[in-house]
């Protein structure tokens, strides 16, 4: 308390003698109250000044205590962030364009010509290995076998007849032998029939999903002609074409990343096949990545982008582009925070930066593992100044 009296005192009489050098500072009126020699005059001057300088001291000395008994001192420091500079491995990515293809696409079609009497699926239902999904009408086939039955018996009656004769050593062997030859020719035609009858169920080949009805009931089939397509939406891949610059960074079993776009999803996979050849037209080769589809979610010719890792440097320092400042000149700085006895500071350190991807930077001199870079409120600050570290435990607390 007597301290506090004390200080109002002096800050009193500093502001009396203040009022005081003020009133004298202005014009005098009565010339009679200044010296009228020169010798007077310049002993007065020197007086004044001394006033002066001795009231610029108490100033400063009245400041300077101010400063150190304000409560809230430690606010006018600028409040800052910060992070610890380590080392870690840089890697840099290059985006190819690719889409989903399925491994199994099966066309279905009849192995005998027929009318379709009918078709059970339709597109985008799943079907089952085995199952049936259309069958044809073969009443053609069977009268074909009625006719060639007739033809067997008479061919049959004819041979007998001349194998008698031929045992009798009656005729010759050539007719014995032409009248074998129909006998064996029309029981294979009636074989092939009865196989090609047994063609009039189609069954699904693969397990999938029912992609393509071509054709409907009623319509006529034949042999080759597509009437269903099957897609297996299990086994998927996706489908890439590489600017052959990447042959060398690229090989089987590279683990890249895929993101779809349509489904702002990502999924790491290793590439399974690179192609063997270079496409002339667009000097690219070809890469395929496996993908599992158990919910069926990702659909054929579903575009995505696959991240190649084309660069790689191990061990080094590496920061937000944020961080980093610009002056007129062109040289690049980052902000550091440093302590000592006298508390914080920031500190303007220069640096040299190396390769780039997605807002990282290499930093190749200028800052060490362990540096101590200004996050939050490095812009604007200058070198040197007063810094106060706000940890970001603090700062949600303080929410």
């Amino acid at each position: 308390m007597a301290k506090c009296k004390h200080m109002t005192t002096r800050i009193s009489l500093v502001i009396i003698a203040l009022v005081l050098l003020g009133c004298s500072a202005r014009p005098i009126q009565d010339e009679g109250a200044l010296p009228t020699d020169l010798s007077g005059l310049k002993a007065m001057r020197k007086d004044k000044r001394n006033e002066i300088k001795m009231l610029q001291n108490d100033l400063k000395e009245i400041e300077a205590k101010i400063t150190d008994l304000e409560p809230n001192r430690l606010d006018k420091k600028r409040l800052v962030t910060t992070i610890e500079v380590v080392r870690s491995d840089f890697r840099r990515y290059a985006t190819i364009q690719g889409a989903i293809a399925s491994k199994n696409l099966v066309t279905v079609s009849s192995e005998v010509p027929g009318r379709l009497t009918s078709v059970t699926v339709d597109e985008g239902h799943p079907v089952k290995r085995g199952q049936l999904i259309a069958s044809v009408d073969l009443e053609s086939l069977k009268k074909q076998r009625q006719e060639l039955e007739t033809q067997l018996e008479l061919a049959r009656d004819i041979f007998e007849r001349q194998e008698r004769l031929w045992k009798q050593q009656i005729g010759s062997e050539v007719q014995y032998l032409q009248a074998k030859n129909g006998v064996d020719r029309l029981e294979r035609s009636i074989e092939t029939i009865d196989y090609s009858l047994t063609k009039s169920n189609i069954y699904a080949p693969i397990t999938g999903v029912v992609d393509i009805v071509n054709l409907k009931t009623g319509e006529m089939a034949q042999p080759g002609m597509p009437i269903i397509m099957i897609l297996d939406t299990r086994n998927i891949m996706v489908v890439a074409d590489v600017p052959e610059n990447y042959l060398g960074k690229i090989k089987k079993g590279d683990i890249v990343k895929i993101h779809f776009p349509a489904l702002d999803q990502d999924i790491e996979a290793p590439v399974t096949l690179i192609g063997r050849k270079i496409h002339p037209a667009n000097r690219t080769f070809k890469i395929e990545i496996d993908l599992p589809n158990k919910s069926g979610l990702l659909k054929p010719n579903l575009l995505s982008e696959v991240q190649i890792n084309d660069y790689v440097e191990p061990d080094v320092i590496v920061i937000s582009q944020e961080l980093i400042q610009q002056e007129v000149g062109g040289r690049d700085f980052v902000i550091l925070a440093e302590s000592d006895d006298e508390g914080s500071h920031a500190k303007k350190i220069y640096i040299e930066t190396g390769q780039s991807y997605e807002g990282a930077v290499v930093v190749a001199t200028g800052l060490k593992a362990g540096d101590v870079l200004v996050v939050e409120g490095a812009r604007g600050i200058a070198d040197l100044e007063s810094i106060q570290i706000l940890n970001p435990e603090t700062a949600t607390d303080d929410k």
